[in-house]
């Protein structure tokens, strides 16, 4: 009788010590992935959509299962994130996408999902700095001398972007609190068309991507004057930051952020964290990231959640300040 009750114990231990290590098993990803992970993203063709391409073509390589890359509509997100939101937890749906899917909530009512809350960030994989640009007609050599303009000409400067919310928007509304300048916005369907019209003499300045502007400053049908990133980039050799032309504390990037449902456990979400880091180390996918204006960061999960609440926190003021609405 002596033995019966340390055998009871021995035998729930045991059946408690075998699903937890179960759960680290899962967890560290020794089981995982045992069938195809979707990752839903932007439209075909879209930055997104290339990125997220190149990623899963890595991940199919280093899992051994199958990564399909699912292109879900809108450039907003709206719909990708409503699916991550009803997904299961297990880390077999994943969504990489712009910011537009995180700042959605902030530019438009009846959002049904809170990023912040129904997310579970991933990873922050790369980031593409923009540049600003202005046709060569417009006298001005710099940025501070771009300022000086638009404060002695309130209003009559006119810039060029995508859609509402759109990465160079949101760069050009930002530029315009933090100098305290009156510049118009003029909206197009697409970044290039936007980029064509500055090219064309029809508005004067733009924020598009570095891929996207320096073939057109190269040609020289348009003058940079600086980039928007915190630091100057190799991608954009010879050109200041806005932050060291007179907007301390200036920077707008576009961030490509890969995320799973929420609940997803730790232990998974840094697994796949470390396989994306993992992938963009590969010097061929340097080679193709240097190539589309990107730079690989690989952040792990608690840096890209702390970098989540501060993005969303800095372009709420430049949202709620500007009036931009996404109906």
């Amino acid at each position: 009788m002596a033995l019966t009750r340390p055998a009871v114990f021995l035998g729930c231990a045991g059946t408690m010590l075998l699903g937890v290590l179960a759960d680290m098993h899962q967890g560290h990803g020794q089981q995982y992935p045992s069938k195809p992970i979707r990752m839903l993203t932007a439209e075909a063709g879209s930055g997104a959509d290339l990125m997220a391409r190149l990623v899963a073509q890595g991940l199919t390589a280093s899992f051994g299962k199958q990564v399909l890359v699912d292109n879900r509509g809108a450039a907003s997100g709206a719909v990708a994130a409503e699916i991550l939101v009803h997904a299961a937890p297990d880390g077999y749906t994943l969504l990489f996408y712009g910011p537009s899917v995180w700042l959605l909530p902030l530019m438009r009512d009846n959002v049904p999902f809170d990023p912040l809350r129904d997310f579970a960030p991933v990873t922050l994989p790369m980031t593409q700095p923009g540049m600003l640009v202005v046709h060569p007609a417009v006298a001005v050599k710099s940025v501070e001398e771009l300022i000086a303009l638009a404060k002695a000409q309130p209003g009559v400067l006119n810039y060029s972007s995508g859609g509402i919310g759109s990465a160079q928007h949101l760069a050009a509304e930002l530029f315009k609190s933090m100098a305290g300048v009156s510049v118009v916005r003029i909206g197009y369907g697409g970044a290039g068309s936007a980029l064509n019209s500055v090219i064309a003499g029809q508005v004067q300045m733009m924020f598009p991507g570095v891929p996207l502007g320096m073939p057109q400053v190269k040609a020289g049908r348009l003058r940079a004057l600086a980039v928007t990133s915190a630091e100057p980039t190799a991608l954009a050799p010879g050109l200041p930051t806005l932050a060291a032309s007179g907007l301390p504390g200036y920077e707008s990037v576009l961030m490509l952020g890969m995320f799973a449902a929420a609940k997803t456990s730790p232990q998974l979400l840094l697994r796949l964290q470390q396989e994306v880091a993992k992938v963009l180390a590969l010097p061929a996918v340097k080679d193709k990231l240097a190539a589309a204006g990107a730079e690989g960061v690989a952040y792990t999960p608690a840096q890209f959640a702390a970098v989540l609440k501060n993005d969303v926190a800095k372009w709420s003021k430049v949202i709620k300040e500007a009036g931009i609405r996404d109906q």
